[in-house]
């Protein structure tokens, strides 16, 4: 796979209209995303939109909250998820029907005003970018009744990570007649913890476990998968889970992944790819230029490249461009400067190389 500087966004923007959204998605992306819009409340924030379907969500309004009620007899829900599931994902007899877990226009205003406007241009992408919250993120940020984290619920975790897994194939499904290519991010943002007192008792074969089924699920349809850390990480194990894409914040940990260098070298001579977030999503995208983030993007490749002992070349090649993270939290001003210089540093690399 050889991108070459291939630019697509992380999900979250910050417009109250999914129209205009869409609109600077196509504009400002060769593979644009659908808006994930938390202007428009608690159904879509990050972990509470890709809930539907799970069995014992319960969605408290009143506290803005979202929780998993293990209280009650839930082993005919489980059953029944189980059974929609196998009927689904069942790698020889599975019909690929993951509809159970689709996403309404309720949780995701963006992902239908992108199917509408597509649906009306009648034109065929070249690149799409769909997205979920990673299994890990997910639920070790949900708790149960009780405030204790999902995550350490065996039984639950399980659910999670195969309903995460249909939500992926739900939506290439729903997208693959508008692209030849589709993309699906699985947004990791906890891993950038892993490792830390907190999350101690998160063991690392776990978290490539459950990271590499969501994976093989996206690859089931056809899809590249990546997953996105927007802070430090180990970044072997997201190439060990088998990621076609890891997406990290370039600007502000640009130097990270040449501490990973055989982990690195390996990613990429298996003709995957580094999504390089060189766009800043804070107040910094109003004092950098496209010739400044230019200069520490190139220093940034550099450096892997002496690192791996793999020819420049191949980490162009091999390198999509992205915002650091989402800018749903930003002003409308700092996200339309996060797009427009998203859109000209690409355009940039791509006449620098000749691609």
């Amino acid at each position: 796979m050889k991108p070459k500087f291939l630019s697509t966004a992380i999900g979250s923007m910050p417009y109250d209209n999914p129209a205009h959204a869409v609109d600077v998605a196509l504009a400002s992306q060769n593979a644009p995303i659908w808006p994930q819009l938390p202007f428009f409340g608690l159904r879509e924030q990050m972990e509470i939109q890709y809930s539907e379907g799970i069995p014992c969500v319960v969605i408290d309004e009143a506290k803005g909250r979202m929780f998993f009620d293990t209280s009650k007899d839930y082993s005919e829900d489980f059953a029944t998820f189980y059974d929609t599931y196998t009927t689904a994902m069942d790698p020889d007899e599975g019909n690929g029907d993951c509809s159970s877990m689709a996403i309404t226009e309720e949780f995701s205003k963006g992902l239908f005003a992108l199917d509408r406007k597509l649906k009306a241009d009648g034109k065929k992408l070249p690149w799409l970018k769909v997205q979920v919250t990673g299994p890990c993120s997910f639920a070790l940020t949900i708790t149960d009744e009780n405030k204790r984290a999902i995550y350490y619920n065996e039984e639950f975790r399980d659910v999670i990570i195969k309903a995460i897994a249909m939500k992926c194939r739900w939506q290439i499904q729903k997208f693959k007649e508008y692209a030849e290519n589709i993309i699906c991010f699985i947004d990791e943002p906890i891993l950038s913890a892993f490792g830390s007192s907190t999350y101690v008792s998160v063991q690392r074969d776990d978290v490539v476990s459950h990271l590499s089924e969501v994976i093989d699920a996206v690859h089931a349809d056809g899809g590249y998968a990546g997953i996105h850390c927007c802070g430090n990480t180990e970044w072997s194990i997201l190439t060990d889970a088998g990621v076609d894409m890891v997406n990290f914040d370039a600007y502000g940990f640009g130097e990270t992944v040449s501490l990973y260098g055989n982990d690195m070298r390996s990613h990429l001579e298996k003709g995957r790819c580094l999504a390089w977030g060189i766009v800043p999503t804070s107040n910094k995208i109003m004092e950098e230029s496209v010739e400044s983030l230019e200069e520490i993007l190139e220093g940034n490749m550099d450096k892997l490249s002496g690192v791996t002992g793999l020819d420049k070349s191949v980490i162009t090649e091999q390198a999509v461009l992205t915002p650091s993270c989402g800018t749903g939290s930003l002003s409308i001003a700092e996200a339309d400067k996060v797009f427009e210089t998203l859109d000209a540093i690409t355009k940039r690399m791509k006449s620098k190389y000749g691609y």
